[in-house]
């Protein structure tokens, strides 16, 4: 596609049961993609093609597809709405150039509503708010545009409204030309544009002028003209509204209801109208072969760079890689330089990506998001660029896992298949991981909740076809030391040949929570050359992947380097790699090790008369209380609890609700686990009897 101005690269983004896929599968059959709306509780969405996904009613991972509107490419990336899923949200968000975030009209911006509009500050993406169900008993379109503006900071601006609400609900007035959008059958295809009536159009000019007025606070033309009483055209309302709206000033609100076929014409049409094209973001920026920044802006002409942002497998053509083009062309057969990794790569073919459906091109160019077969060391994160010409992207920061479950293989064969199944689901998903517990010699796998890992061991079950035993879900904890230790290690052997030695002193110090792990060289050259530092710092790093409490990994602390000394034939790397494990371990006993669990936020939605019951089995489970909210009927619970202690959770607060609350949750931090219970976690790990306090 030649006219980069017509290319409309969009993310969906929002709480889990807001709309987003529905709301797609409406796109798509608006746009002429399809020819017959999916629908996400049967399980025909389209864009929801995993049998877990279908199965569920959820999505689980990330979708891509191109549809066409207005003469625009729009290319749309669907992504799930479940906290445990947030790492697709993340690694779409990074490639795309423009967002809809869709909000229930009922329940407004919920928790994760929150989480998704946060990444997508981070990355400067410009996005219009879409108040979806205003069919629904409770909708409240002005509620949820507060909500939006109070909660989320953003400068939410209605540019339309909604004609009725709840069951009246019928259509929607376009605030810039002042029409009304009345719908007249079930499919949404056919709708009536009208005058307003007086009523209407009272409302409609209170609310346009509110929409001219923060135009006018960034435009001077809008602002003369608006002073002056003059009127201004469509045209220079839509024109300034798409250039406030790219800037991140403004955030455009519009309202509809997708499952009840109303209002999503117009949402593509603001897609084309606000949203930015790739030549109205800034380049992008990396380090070049030297080391130097560099800028690429998007230009077909100009040299590669893209970026890898999604692995998925494709039962037919194997390891598919999706990537983003900012500049230049890829040609199908052609090589690659991986600037990461330092290694060159074939593309054997390009694909463009409808959900699960593949359409093979010959070539793509900036402004594409398509799919490659054919890379083979390529992950996500990674800069696709020519060997002549490198530039190195910044990669993408995920969350570590806070739930692990223990795996077996049933036979040999499974034991066989089982560790090629999961390297190549950790190489998918790079908040899942994998590791063998030397203690038990079972495989532990790690993700960022129970549905997670119940849909990664689903996928191994049924997907990958191995057979099985697996555990129970359990936290996965962290240690890390609450004082500063030191500790000096030397390793000696001497053997009939050339012996091993290897001298460290090491000091750990404890570092804020979420600091993760440093490593400081203090020391001289003449007491530890620089050739064995790498050893040294390799030695500590490992040693630090089981703590000597529990055996959980060791975090937020430093570790340096302060002394040690060498021989000038037996000192080699493995000797000093050995010696600093040694001595990280002993500094790690006289540091106050502690565990550390997760922290959730947990946020629960119930009606008033069941509160008090939830309340006390909050504090039960070491949770609390830090605020509350109203929502119509019901009551918005606030506050935070351990992750050890919601397991079976959704069970519970159906049963003290009669089936009525729900609740959200999503990791905020690690926070230091109280002795008993610290006790009780070393007993298990070790299989040593647990205490019960019978008092």
């Amino acid at each position: 596609m030649s006219d980069l101005a017509a290319i409309r690269n969009i993310g969906i983004m929002a709480h889990i049961d807001a709309g987003k896929t529905t709301t797609t599968e409406r796109i798509l059959f608006y746009s002429g993609k399809v020819h017959k709306m999916g629908e996400v509780d049967r399980g025909t969405a389209t864009m929801d093609w995993m049998s877990q996904e279908q199965e569920r009613g959820i999505t689980i991972t990330s979708a891509a597809t191109t549809c066409y509107w207005e003469n625009c490419v729009v290319n749309i990336i669907d992504t799930p709405g479940h906290v445990d899923f947030t790492v697709e949200v993340e690694r779409s968000l990074r490639v795309l150039d423009g967002a809809i975030g869709i909000f229930c009209a009922v329940a407004g911006v919920q928790p994760q509503s929150e989480t998704v509009w946060r990444q997508a500050d981070r990355y400067r993406i410009p996005r219009i708010a879409y108040i979806n169900k205003m069919d629904r008993v409770g909708a409240d379109f002005f509620r949820a545009v507060k909500m939006i503006k109070d909660n989320l900071g953003s400068e939410a601006i209605p540019v339309q409204l909604p004609i009725g609400n709840e069951d009246t609900f019928t259509g929607v007035i376009d605030l810039i030309s002042l029409k009304a959008y009345v719908y007249s059958d079930d499919t949404g295809e056919k709708y009536q544009i009208r005058e307003l009536n007086d009523a209407e159009m009272e409302e409609a000019d209170t609310y346009r002028n509110m929409l001219l007025e923060r135009l006018s606070e960034y435009d001077d033309q809008i602002l003369e003209k608006y002073l002056e009483g003059e009127s201004l055209s469509e045209e220079e309302i839509i024109s300034s509204l798409r250039n406030q709206t790219i800037s991140n000033h403004i955030v455009p609100v519009l309202c509809g209801s997708s499952f009840k076929n109303k209002g999503v014409q117009m949402l593509l049409e603001a897609v084309v109208r606000y949203l930015p094209s790739p030549i109205d973001k800034p380049p992008v920026q990396g380090v070049n072969s030297t080391g130097e920044e560099e800028t690429r802006s998007t230009n077909i002409d100009g040299p590669l760079c893209a970026l890898a942002f999604k692995i998925a497998v494709d039962p037919y053509v194997g390891k598919l890689t999706y990537f983003r083009i900012y500049s230049g062309r890829i040609k199908t057969g052609s090589y690659v330089y991986n600037s990461r990794r330092e290694k060159k790569e074939r593309i054997t073919k390009i694909l463009k990506m409808h959900a699960n459906h593949r359409e093979e091109v010959d070539e793509a160019t900036a402004g594409d998001i398509v799919a490659g077969v054919g890379f083979k060391d390529t992950v996500t994160g990674d800069t696709l660029c020519t060997e002549d010409n490198r530039i190195l992207l910044e990669s993408m920061i995920f969350p570590e896992p806070v739930i692990d479950v223990a795996i077996e293989p049933k036979t040999k064969a499974d034991q066989d298949k089982i560790g090629e199944s999961l390297r190549r689901l950790a190489e998918e998903d790079p908040t899942f991981k994998t590791r063998a517990d030397e203690e038990t010699g079972q495989t532990i796998i790690s993700g960022m909740g129970e549905l997670h890992l119940e849909i990664i061991v689903d996928r191994l079950l049924r997907e990958f076809k191995v057979n099985a035993n697996v555990g129970k879900p359990r936290v996965s904890y962290k240690e890390t030391i609450k004082q500063k230790a030191s500790a000096e290690a030397k390793f000696d052997r001497q053997t009939g040949g050339r012996g091993q030695y290897g001298h460290v002193i090491l000091e750990l110090s404890p570092l804020e929570e979420g600091s993760g792990k440093r490593f400081q060289n203090r020391t001289r050259p003449e007491m530890v050359p620089a050739e064995f530092i790498p050893a040294v710092q390799t030695g500590t790093y490992e040693a630090l992947q089981a703590g000597i409490l529990a055996g959980y990994p060791v975090d937020d602390l430093e570790v340096s380097l302060k002394g040690g000394s060498f021989h000038e034939i037996d000192s080699t790397e493995q000797a000093f790699k050995i010696a600093a494990s040694m001595a990280l371990k002993e500094a790690l006993e006289k540091a106050q090790p502690v565990l550390l669990e997760p922290i959730m936020d947990i946020e629960i939605l119930s009606p008033e008369e069941y509160v008090g019951d939830i309340i006390s089995d909050l504090n039960a489970r070491r949770g609390r209380v830090l605020g509350f909210d109203e929502n119509k009927e019901s009551k918005i619970v606030k506050g935070t609890v351990p992750l050890a202690e919601t397991f079976g959770y959704a069970t519970a607060l159906r049963s003290a609700s009669q089936g009525r609350a729900t609740f959200t949750m999503k990791i905020k931090n690690f926070g230091e686990l109280p002795e008993s219970k610290s006790r009780d976690v070393i007993a298990r790990r070790y299989g040593l009897p647990i205490c019960v306090n019978k008092s």
